[in-house]
């Protein structure tokens, strides 16, 4: 059977002061007064139906998460103690729905993204569905038609096509954030794709990988599964998960499976535009510009200003500026962000050094 598995746990330091531990960004109405995690489920529509929808988050947003999406019910909601990175979020649901159903097929998905055209999404995750349900073995990744040679994101060649299947490939290898010059060259080559972090795998299939590649997780995810649906389930939980090695699902998984006999990776190029929401600049993206190339979500007034980038919590609130270039400012009730375009990057180290009140 299909299921489908959104992973939100993420903290997004990288789009603070709006995005906090306690609401973090996938959470927050930032896109035309909807979440992203809000955009993530909707795109499931015709994919899996919603009884066959989960969440995997922090246990700490449970209650916010049956705020904001009432459909699910707390049986569909994944909560991890703390986070362990993608490989154990993606293992804790492959052992879950593994113990329930023995062929469950399962594709892991990001919260944290814009995807259009929805439609095509819908197809190539079917398509994803169909690979491994015509062999167990694929692991299937997406590849995103990359438009600029960025360096912020992973890479996935492509190889030989599958035959039977349109737009499906070998995949040959992954590569994560090269340095321009490298990430031009895959554009010139026009055989790679963005990385969209988004899988389909056979449940029982993903453990017994992690067996091969990371015993130590494989088997703290199976103490919990074993507990599962039991009286001592979140004592097990709670004891086991934070112990188990912090790793993604990339480096942990997929790019040790391109080179096993045992696992045939394979791509889907998805015809989409694809949008990481992880940093200022990248939100902007999301804002219509003025003729000076200014973008705000809030309330301006500008006096011989270009590209600036005006953020507000507070949709009433006016920011103003004068002579400015360039500039990023982010208005919370009790912080406020400023800083030039060409340092967002730094934003995560400046959240990690301010009154942990603020966080």
């Amino acid at each position: 059977m299909r299921y489908a598995m959104i992973m939100a746990g993420g903290v997004g330091t990288r789009l603070w002061p709006v995005s906090r531990r306690d609401r973090p960004k996938q959470l927050i109405p930032l896109i035309e007064g909807q979440s992203l995690l809000s955009l993530a489920v909707n795109r499931l529509e015709g994919v899996v139906p919603p009884d066959r929808r989960l969440l995997c988050t922090a246990e700490q947003h449970r209650s916010l998460i049956r705020e904001l999406l009432p459909e699910f019910s707390d049986e569909q909601i994944l909560g991890e103690p703390v986070g362990r990175d993608t490989i154990n979020a993606i293992g804790f649901t492959a052992a879950v729905l593994a113990k329930n159903d023995p062929e469950a097929i399962f594709a892991a998905l990001t919260a944290d993204h814009i995807i259009e055209p929805q439609d095509e999404f819908r197809r190539k995750i079917s398509l994803g569905f169909d690979l491994v349900e015509d062999d167990p073995t694929r692991f299937v990744t997406f590849s995103i038609m990359a438009t600029h040679p960025s360096t912020a994101y992973g890479y996935v060649e492509r190889g030989d096509p599958l035959p039977n299947f349109a737009s499906a490939y070998v995949a040959k290898r992954f590569v994560e954030k090269p340095d321009a010059k490298t990430a031009q060259s895959y554009i010139d080559a026009g055989t790679f794709g963005w990385n969209g972090g988004m899988f389909v795998f056979k449940a029982k299939q993903y453990l017994e990988a992690l067996q091969w590649f990371k015993p130590a997780s494989y088997e703290g995810i199976m103490r919990i599964a074993n507990a599962w649906d039991t009286s001592s389930q979140q004592a097990v939980l709670d004891e086991v998960y934070p112990t188990l090695p912090k790793i993604s699902v990339d480096y942990g998984m997929m790019e040790r499976a391109t080179s096993d006999e045992r696992i045939t990776v394979c791509t889907v190029a998805m015809g989409v535009w694809w949008m990481d929401v992880g940093s200022w600049p990248s939100f902007g993206e999301t804002l219509t510009e003025d003729a000076a190339g200014n973008r705000s979500n809030t309330k301006t007034t500008h006096l011989d200003s270009r590209h600036v980038l005006a953020v507000s919590d507070d949709p009433q609130h006016t920011i103003t500026t004068i002579g400015c270039s360039d500039l990023v400012i982010v208005h919370t009730k009790d912080a406020t962000l400023v800083c030039p375009h060409s340092q967002t990057q730094r934003v995560k180290d400046l959240a990690a050094i301010v009154d942990k009140s603020l966080l």
